[in-house]
């Protein structure tokens, strides 16, 4: 009797890899949340090519400080995230990345509509997992 076992990976396995990007970005968002800020449940995620956009939308409120913290498991690889306004102009009042981690603060002018332009700089894989969380104060 001959057994044939058949494993399906992607959608499980991509899954899987983004929580952990998700866990990675809670931790970024750690030092934050110490300073005060409050850490939104609201997440985004996905997988991303070297080089390759992804514009994450959000409505945020004159008066409040933000940070969008992004970050991915994976070793190697190198991640950036920026702020935009409605127009398409930056508006990061400061950014950092750290290897599999970044994160851009803002502070609205104006209460709106904008948008974490998110990006794989590098990375070991054709594809990066990657997430983005987001806190306020």
């Amino acid at each position: 009797m001959a057994v044939t076992i058949v494993t399906v990976a992607s959608p499980v396995q991509l899954l899987a890899t983004v929580d952990d990007a998700l866990s990675f970005a809670y931790e970024a968002a750690l030092p934050y949340y110490k300073q005060g800020f409050s850490i939104r449940k609201d997440a985004w995620g996905g997988d991303l090519a070297v080089r390759d956009k992804k514009a994450v939308s959000s409505q945020l409120f004159k008066g409040n400080d933000y940070w969008f913290l992004m970050a991915t498991d994976l070793k190697g690889a190198s991640l950036s995230v920026h702020i935009y306004d409605d127009k398409g102009n930056l508006v990061d009042a400061e950014s950092w990345q750290k290897g599999r981690f970044a994160g851009a603060r803002v502070s609205p002018k104006s209460t709106g509509t904008f948008f974490a332009i998110v990006q794989i700089l590098k990375s070991p894989e054709d594809r990066t997992p990657w997430a983005l969380v987001y806190g306020y104060k």
